[in-house]
Order: C-alpha cells, then sequence, then structure tokens
C-alpha cells in the first residue's frame, strides 16, 4: 500500500494484528472470538438443526447412565448373601390297623386338616443380632409399609418388619374394618373406618410379634414380626429365601412359621459370595 510516496505493508487482520501489538492479547482475543462462533453455531443449530440437539441429549443421557451402572457394577461387597429352602411337615398319624373309623365318620370327616406341605409364610431371620452392635448393610431397610385390607382380609397375612417401623392400614373395602391388637410388643385400637386416613396407621417399636385382628369380621387376622435387625427375609411361593448384605461372621438363623415353632441353625456368612441353609418345620 502505498500513500503520499511512503510504502506501507498491508497488515493482516484478526487476531494477528493484536498479536504483534499486544501480544498476550491475541490469546484472549481469540478465546473471545472462538467463544462468540461457537455461540452463534449453537444458536445457528439451536434454530436450524434441532435433530442435532436432540440427538446431542440422548448421548448424554446414554453416558450418564452406563456411568452409573458402572458405579453400581463396581461398588463393593457390604456382606455375604444366605439363600435357601424352608418347608413344614406334619406330623404322620399312627396307623390304627383299620379299626379306627371315627376319621372318616360323620362327626370329623369335615374338620379341615392342616395342609403343611403347601405353607409358604415362613421368615427366616438373623436371631441375636441388633443394631447396637453391629453395623447396618442391608440398603434394603425400609421405615413404612402396608398392610391392606381388601375381601374382608389382611395382606399380606404375615408381615415381617425392623423396629421403628411405621405400618399403614389401608381399607379398600366398601365396608367398615376396625383394626386392633393387644400383643405385648404392641397395643393399638384404630376404630372403624374406610378408606385410607392418615391417622390410620401404626409405628412399631418393640420387637417381638403382633397379632392383628379386626373387632367386626373374625377370620381378619394377620401377624407383624418386628426385628430388631434388618437381616431377615420371608419365603416365595417355592419356600425360597435369599438375605442379602449381611455382615461376615458366625450367627444363629432362625426359620418362623405361624402355626409351628422355630427351628434355629448356626451358620458362617463369608465376607463375600454366598451360603446355603434349608429348613424343614414340624410341629
Amino acid at each position: 500500500m502505498q500513500t503520499d510516496g511512503k510504502q506501507f505493508e498491508k497488515l493482516p487482520s484478526g487476531p494477528e494484528v493484536f498479536a504483534k501489538a499486544t501480544g498476550k492479547a491475541v490469546v484472549r482475543y481469540a478465546q473471545w472470538q472462538a467463544l462468540a462462533d461457537f455461540r452463534s453455531r449453537s444458536a445457528h443449530q439451536q434454530t436450524h438443526r434441532p435433530s442435532t440437539r436432540i440427538r446431542y441429549t440422548l448421548l448424554r443421557d446414554a453416558l450418564f447412565a452406563l456411568a452409573l451402572a458402572a458405579q453400581v457394577a463396581w461398588q463393593p461387597s457390604l456382606g455375604g448373601t444366605i439363600t435357601g429352602e424352608v418347608k413344614a411337615k406334619g406330623k404322620d398319624i399312627p396307623d390304627s390297623g383299620g379299626n379306627d373309623d371315627a376319621y372318616s365318620s360323620r362327626k370329623y370327616k369335615f374338620a379341615a386338616k392342616v395342609d403343611y406341605a403347601s405353607m409358604r409364610d415362613f421368615v427366616v431371620y438373623v436371631d441375636g443380632l441388633t443394631l447396637t452392635n453391629v453395623a447396618n448393610t442391608n440398603i434394603a431397610t425400609v421405615t413404612t409399609a402396608k398392610v391392606a385390607q381388601s375381601g374382608a382380609q389382611f395382606s399380606p397375612h404375615i408381615l415381617p418388619v425392623l423396629a421403628g417401623t411405621t405400618v399403614e392400614w389401608p381399607n379398600h373395602d366398601e365396608i367398615y374394618h376396625n383394626v386392633f391388637s393387644y400383643s405385648d410388643a404392641a397395643t393399638f385400637d384404630l376404630g372403624l373406618y374406610k378408606d385410607n386416613p392418615p391417622d390410620k396407621r401404626v409405628q412399631f417399636a418393640t420387637p417381638g410379634k403382633v397379632d392383628v385382628y379386626c373387632s367386626i369380621h373374625q377370620d381378619m387376622h394377620c401377624i407383624v414380626l418386628v426385628m430388631n435387625n434388618p437381616y431377615f427375609a420371608t419365603t416365595d411361593r417355592s419356600g425360597r429365601y435369599t438375605i442379602k448384605n449381611v455382615p461376615a461372621g458366625k450367627y444363629k438363623l432362625k426359620a418362623w412359621g405361624e402355626r409351628l415353632p422355630a427351628t434355629a441353625q448356626e451358620i458362617t456368612v463369608p465376607e463375600e459370595g454366598t451360603v446355603n441353609l434349608d429348613f424343614t418345620l414340624t410341629p
């Protein structure tokens, strides 16, 4: 470029000019320009390319879920697992040699017999262990439970809970019920009610067996077993149970049934892995 007979070198435009004049200022300018370009492109994509934004959101969510799954997978074990099966077996009736026809007589043939083979509502628990002398590693602990009233029956019939758990008693029937108990571990009377009023709930603080009834319907009965530690489980339809996250050590494991005495066995739980223990309950 030439002006009034003087030769001038054409200076480059953009951040190069500031590089010669101010040194490090070009870095700040370049960063600002890059940021401005990025915002401009982002605004353009948000306006004209919504599919790109959707793909980015899906990718971000997928990466987050993958990271969470990896964290769970690599989480260290909190203890061992106890599994097994519980079944019941009744007493055999002595053979009278065909001389005793009383069981087939009209007087007794309608007397229902206990079907021990079909029993499934068993509870298995670690006995003699309280939260005051062991760290709670059972992450499945809950503080609220429910026993529903439906068809003039309580459901579930057997409910094991950790001491301090609050139990709600919703009434799903169109008739009144009255939930009460005079057990040593808990005494309460919720009165007559329908639906699920907020005050119809009970906190079970004392370990023990609580028999609950309805004062109107004689067949309504359930049992709340209040435990002093969270290491317990109910059996499923096949009689199987699983207790997770039990601290390593030697324990007394008990199996309980409503019509049967509890049976205890010694068990050694490893720091990791699974140990199996089966029970057969008899009268």
